[in-house]
């Protein structure tokens, strides 16, 4: 069974990134459920099972931002070379004084 989300429901899907779930597909008992989601960076479209995706941050309901959520982001800053600030992380050469 499909099932259209309105209003969508910001989550984030592990390995994907963040993004917005606009529809649900429950094939039974013996399935997860799997999230129709949009993601932010890229546009795409994923069907993310059930195990794989998280509720974003919500202040007005205090739900804070997921450790695992927290932690996979903190990653993929590193990996594409920005620091907490968004600005990009001094190569390690650039600390090593000059000598000539």
């Amino acid at each position: 069974m499909f099932t259209q989300l309105n209003p969508t429901i910001p989550v984030h899907v592990l390995g994907k990134g963040d993004g917005y779930a606009f529809g649900m597909i429950d094939y039974g008992q013996e399935h997860n459920l799997i999230w129709v989601t949009a993601l932010d960076d890229t546009g795409e479209i994923w069907c993310a099972p059930n195990p794989k995706v998280r509720l974003d941050r919500n202040w007005t309901m205090g739900r804070k931002e997921n450790p695992e959520v927290a932690a996979e982001k903190a990653a993929m800053k590193i990996e594409a070379g920005m620091s907490d600030a968004g600005a990009p992380v001094p190569c390690a050469c650039e600390s090593v004084p000059a000598t000539i």
